[in-house]
């Protein structure tokens, strides 16, 4: 996958969301002016992948308490250069969830959420914006997850409990979209 891909998902992603076709447009345009869009050193804005985690049946969602930002979200991360940003979404799910890259079952290469936020300055670096590009990947449930050191905690939440741990919009947008595939499902 390269910058053109991306490009390429992104104009192929519709949403009901008012919000998240804001973040989708801003984020066509942020990528065709901007080649070196997937390093993080590119401020105040660059692109990062993430991963909404669900059980098999999409009954709960695999999240965890980020360390350094004292929140819960789903695995994701810096590109750190990598124009490949499912493989990015994919290889953070990995990591901060500690369970084998082979465990984690991609179920569409669409994207699945596209979110645009501020995140705060921490010793590491100065506030910035994500163009956070998000798919949808799903793990057993049943399997232990030992998490990395980039959380204090990670855990199966309830789908219905979701809202709880983190409140945001984007959140809301996914727990929703969950619910519209648990009854596909």
């Amino acid at each position: 996958m390269h910058r053109q891909e991306l490009l390429r998902l992104l104009e192929q992603h519709k949403t009901r969301f008012m919000d998240e076709a804001g973040f989708v447009r801003r984020a066509i345009a942020f990528v065709e002016q901007h080649p070196d869009c997937f390093k993080r050193e590119l401020l105040p804005t660059h692109v990062t992948g993430s991963a909404w985690v669900v059980s098999p049946d999409r009954s709960h969602v695999l999240m965890l308490h980020h360390r350094k930002l004292d929140q819960w979200f789903q695995p994701g991360g810096h590109a750190d250069g990598d124009a490949d940003i499912l493989r990015v979404a994919l290889r953070e799910t990995a990591e901060e969830s500690g369970i084998d890259l082979a465990q984690v079952e991609l179920l569409s290469d669409a994207i699945f959420d596209v979110d645009i936020h501020w995140t705060p300055a921490t010793a590491d670096a100065p506030a910035h914006e994500h163009i956070d590009i998000r798919f949808l990947v799903a793990i057993d449930d049943g399997l232990p997850i030992p998490g990395n050191d980039e959380s204090h905690a990670i855990g199966w939440v309830s789908l219905h409990e979701a809202m709880r741990f983190n409140n945001n919009r984007s959140t809301y947008r996914m727990v929703d979209k969950t619910r519209q595939l648990r009854h596909a499902f």
